[in-house]
């Protein structure tokens, strides 16, 4: 099956961009169908599950979001994630994320998955990671960067209560990095 994209214009740019193309694609049934579509055009991300071992605790963040406070969720608990900076990788990314949020120092992340959030309007992909440290990791301050005016809450999580805790959740991104976590705890 194939697609083209006809024309594409920008029809909005300012911290993101929104893109509104005319696309062509192939059918199911063999045909095709023009439409007009809008991407929300916010870079790629990346996001992490971390496991502190000598607390038996996974590290969360506590945060204030504006687009939640709409259905008045003003605070999410959220794993730490943040934009992938031009040149950058998503391995550097992440460890610098954990750092600012955090403070904590961490190696060798493993990939868990790279998925969409939202494929019907954005192109966002998230580059979702694991890794464990320990408490003396923390070697800064964390709270997130005041130069973008973040004021983050590090939150642990004894493991014993993920399973009771995830449908309390209202973060896609840290519910299936949780799920993930329960299915593959014995690792």
């Amino acid at each position: 099956m194939k697609y083209s994209i006809c024309e594409e214009n920008i029809v909005f740019n300012d911290h993101y961009k929104i893109v509104k193309a005319k696309v062509t694609y192939d059918t199911f049934n063999g045909k095709q169908i023009t439409a007009k579509r809008l991407a929300f055009e916010r870079g790629d991300s990346v996001a992490i599950l971390i496991l502190e071992k000598d607390s038996d605790s996974l590290l969360l963040t506590n945060q204030f979001r504006y687009p939640s406070c709409k259905n008045n969720n003003g605070w999410l608990l959220e794993i730490p994630a943040g934009s992938i900076e031009e040149n950058e990788d998503p391995e550097e990314c992440i460890a610098r994320e954990v750092m600012e949020e955090l403070g904590y120092r961490i190696k060798n992340p493993k990939s868990i998955s790279t998925f969409y959030t939202s494929p019907g309007a954005s192109t966002e992909r998230i580059f979702l990671f694991f890794a464990e440290v320990m408490q003396n990791d923390k070697t800064g301050k964390g709270g997130g960067n005041e130069n973008e005016k973040e004021d983050i809450q590090l939150v642990k999580i004894p493991v014993s209560e993920i399973a009771s805790k995830i449908l309390e959740l209202k973060d896609a991104k840290t519910i299936l990095a949780l799920q993930w976590f329960l299915l593959n705890a014995s690792l």
